[in-house]
């Protein structure tokens, strides 16, 4: 199921909560681990634009710039998730 809402623990004991599209990306993120995700990986129509959200709040984002051949050749982001954290809740769809 999706996620639809999501509070998480910074290392410094801050906690942010996030929701909507921004909670989702977040939790992709973190599924990911190190290898981070792509719009090929885990489609969804913007991600540029929750990881600027993510960004914004404070989330440390890295975009690693991939090329990718194919009938639709050019280049996409790889987004991993810099900054250490641990979930605390999370609200799934239909909860």
């Amino acid at each position: 199921m999706d996620v639809t809402q999501i509070t998480v623990q910074l290392t410094n004991s801050k906690q942010m909560s996030f929701k909507g599209r921004s909670a989702w990306a977040l939790k992709q993120l973190i599924d990911a681990g190190e290898k981070g995700c792509t719009p090929i990986t885990r489609p969804a129509p913007r991600w540029s634009s929750y990881i600027h959200d993510l960004r914004n709040a404070g989330v440390d984002v890295e975009t690693i710039w991939q090329v990718h051949k194919g009938a639709y050749a050019g280049a996409h982001g790889r987004y991993i998730l810099k900054t250490p954290m641990i979930i605390v809740s999370e609200v799934l769809h239909g909860e």
